[in-house]
């Protein structure tokens, strides 16, 4: 027997098998005198043809047998299909029709069943020969019964054939074929008996069969086919996860196992990219398929069909988002409860590798482990592999400038390899934007887009403030201005230190930087912290402490607790204004509100303990500082009441190069107010305004009415003499 050239003309061979069938049963048709020619056969049912059918006999006399001669024919067509089929696989060719029966265990009366559904797809006179057999211009598809009689030589096959057409036979299981008018808006009212149902093959099977290979339409809105290319040597991965993974995967290969692996991590953190090198090493494809979706069609289908085309691509199945099918509340528990539970079983028996993939799987990792899933965690990459991942992404077709620091990137944004991919390709967009001739990189661009790919849902907790000071705008004591430089400087070499040199194996927790700034109102506490912001270039959120904080039992820590998890990825500096707030010294337990105002304040210390980031604390009053909290900081900044000498030095600063100032302001005599540098800037700024109505320059006169405008707001006893001889302008 020769082998077939391909798959096409297998395929046509089992047809043309078929439409012997079909012909042999039309010769005994033809020739049955209880079945008359009619040229309006099918259009109506006449007087003669009722009273044929009721004199027919008893159940099942109506079958048609083929003559012996015939079926041996016909047998004899298999058996030579089959041997052809043996020389071609043995030089190994792919027949789909054989791909199919293998993978959806499918024996030859199912495989006669689609071929009979499959010819009037491919040949219009079939659905008129359908039509003149069944006796129905309008059945143009082969009904059960139609298929039955073909396939059955008497009526007792026939009976126990209707299990090929059962809703948990392969065919239909797998919707390979549909039973069309056998269902009817998914109830039973309506329905026609199952032998007047008519096959349709589904067009997904039938573009198989004929070698077309695009995912099926019903699923491609949200999952698509990945190509494998990238390999365990491209992972930039923790060197224990990529071991664990390599061995496991050289176990189930070598098993001939299955792979069932749910990956547990942050967005980006390499999840997809080492489910690619997974499926490399056993050459396949990988079916990436949006979990959430599933939520939105009707599940059991959609799974059935996603399943499917992993079965049809010869492919991987990764399912990512899968933590957006497990319950967040009691309601949505028990609306997954079960169709999670199937879905987990039917992955467990499934023969292809399947990769889950999300955030967190807390709700289900005990169902997970027991259906045979191995987990692995993916964490947020340490600093060491983010100056990896920066390196290699920035290492292709790009153009860098001298001023980039890939240490103080990869020390500051606490981003993915995902993340950092993202973040190179809006660098790349904004540099051609701005320079499309040389289109170089620089640190601005690269800081620039590092904040558009952080987290912004900070914003709807706190307030985003745009720093617009620098060191000149602020007047502080050397000690206190030194001390502000060496946080500065902790943030952009903490990955140095914590990793290059070792620290980090000596901490568990406290890797963050947490800071008090100290003082009274007004003494430059937030300015100090935009300063920080803007010398580090990172986003600065304020935090009022006192809005967040409730009287109602477990309300301050779920406040908490909602900015420290968006702040996980917002990569920004944290400023709590009014820390006093809540962080006053523990009192002594006397009732209920004390013992929870306590647990509100611990609650806090250990939130800035595990996070990672930089953390700013305001406070007026640094003595009632629980010492537990104070030995927990690593900067405590004093901000003191300025002295006369900076206090000059704020005056001559306070007012901007563009402000039209009379040449008689005497700085020297307003520095004897003793004022903090926040009342010296209201004070400057309502001058201005008294200028701006009046004179158009600001002099001494407007500057005193000012002064004593910001006396009586604070509630400042004042006398004329404490102006001296510009008490004239008091009148």
């Amino acid at each position: 027997m020769t082998p077939y050239v391909d798959n096409l003309e297998h395929l046509l061979d089992e047809l043309s098998r078929i439409d012997r069938l079909i012909r042999s049963y039309f010769e005994v048709f033809w020739t049955d005198p209880s079945e008359p020619m009619d040229e309006f056969r099918g259009l109506y049912i006449s007087e003669a043809e009722i009273s044929t059918l009721l004199n027919a006999g008893g159940f099942g006399t109506d079958s048609k047998t083929l003559p012996d001669s015939e079926i041996e024919e016909i047998r004899e067509m298999r058996r030579n299909i089959g041997l052809r089929k043996i020389e071609t696989l043995r030089y190994s060719k792919e027949l789909r029709l054989q791909t199919l029966s293998e993978l959806f265990s499918l024996d030859p009366f199912e495989i006669d069943i689609l071929l009979i559904g499959l010819a009037p797809e491919l040949d219009l006179k079939y659905e008129k020969i359908y039509s003149y057999l069944q006796n129905d211009v309008t059945k143009k598809r082969p009904g059960v019964d139609l298929a039955l009689n073909l396939l059955c030589q008497t009526a007792e096959e026939k009976v126990k054939a209707r299990a090929y057409f059962s809703r948990e036979s392969p065919l239909v299981k797998n919707y390979l074929i549909y039973l069309e008018g056998r269902e009817t808006g998914g109830n039973s009212e309506g329905q026609q008996s199952l032998l007047s149902a008519y096959i349709k093959v589904d067009e997904r099977i039938i573009d198989f069969l004929l070698a077309f290979d695009e995912p099926d339409p019903r699923i491609r809105d949200f999952s698509y086919i990945m190509e494998t290319k990238r390999s365990f040597e491209d992972l930039i991965l923790p060197e224990d996860l990529k071991s664990r993974l390599k061995d496991s995967v050289s176990w189930h290969i070598r098993n001939k196992v299955p792979l069932k692996f749910f990956f547990e991590g942050p967005a980006g953190s390499g999840k997809k990219i080492t489910a690619e090198a997974t499926c490399r090493e056993s050459d396949a494809d990988l079916l990436i398929v949006d979990s959430k979706a599933l939520l939105k069609n009707h599940f059991s289908e959609t799974v059935t069909l996603v399943l499917r085309e992993s079965l049809l691509q010869d492919s991987a199945l990764y399912l990512e988002n899968f933590d957006a099918l497990l319950a967040n509340n009691e309601t949505e528990a028990k609306e997954t409860e079960i169709p999670v539970k199937n879905l987990l079983q039917d992955l467990r028996n499934f023969p292809k590798d399947v990769f889950l993939a999300g955030r967190r799987f807390s709700e289900r990792r005990e169902d997970l482990i027991n259906n045979g899933f191995l987990s692995f965690p993916f964490p947020r990459p340490p600093y060491l592999l983010r100056k990896k991942l920066w390196e290699a992404c920035l290492e292709e077709d790009c153009i860098l400038a001298g001023d980039i620091d890939l240490k103080e990137l990869a020390s500051k944004f606490r981003f993915t390899g995902g993340q950092i991919e993202n973040v190179v390709s809006t660098a790349r967009e904004i540099s051609r934007a701005k320079n499309p001739d040389v289109p170089a990189l620089s640190a601005e661009i690269l800081y620039e887009s590092c904040k558009a790919r952080s987290n912004q849902r900070l914003s709807g907790l706190a307030v985003k403030i745009n720093p617009h000071y620098n060191w000149e705008d602020i007047v502080l004591p050397k000690d206190t201005l030194e001390q502000l430089k060496e946080v500065c400087d902790f943030v952009k070499y903490r990955g140095i230190v914590y990793s290059d040199w070792g620290f980090e194996k000596k901490l568990s927790l406290g890797k963050g930087l947490n800071v008090l700034f100290s003082g009274p109102s007004g003494t430059g506490k937030t300015m100090a912290a935009e300063i920080l912001a803007r010398e580090v270039r990172l986003d600065l959120y304020k935090i009022d402490l006192s809005s967040i904080v409730s009287k109602y039992i477990g309300e301050t820590e779920k406040n908490l607790n909602k900015i420290f998890k968006e702040a996980e990825t917002s990569n920004a500096i944290l400023f709590f204004d009014e820390a006093d707030a809540l962080f006053g010294k523990r009192s002594e337990v006397k009732d209920a509100h004390d013992r929870y105002a306590n647990i509100e304040t611990a609650y806090l210390l250990q939130k800035m303990e595990e996070h990672e980031g930089t953390v700013i604390l305001a406070s007026n009053f640094r003595k009632n500082m629980d010492d537990a909290f104070l030995r927990r900081l690593h900067f405590t900044i004093e901000f003191q009441v300025p002295d006369e000498k900076s206090r000059e030095l704020i005056w001559r600063h306070t007012f901007p190069a563009e402000t039209p100032l009379e040449a008689e302001v005497d700085f020297v005599f307003l520095s004897k107010f003793k004022l903090t540098g926040g009342n010296i800037k209201n004070i400057a700024l309502s001058a201005s305004f008294l200028a701006a109505g009046g004179s158009g320059r600001v002099g001494m006169e407007h500057i005193i009415r000012a002064t004593k405008r910001e006396y009586q707001k604070i509630g400042k006893l004042f006398t004329e003499a404490d102006f001296g001889e510009y008490a004239s302008y008091l009148r």
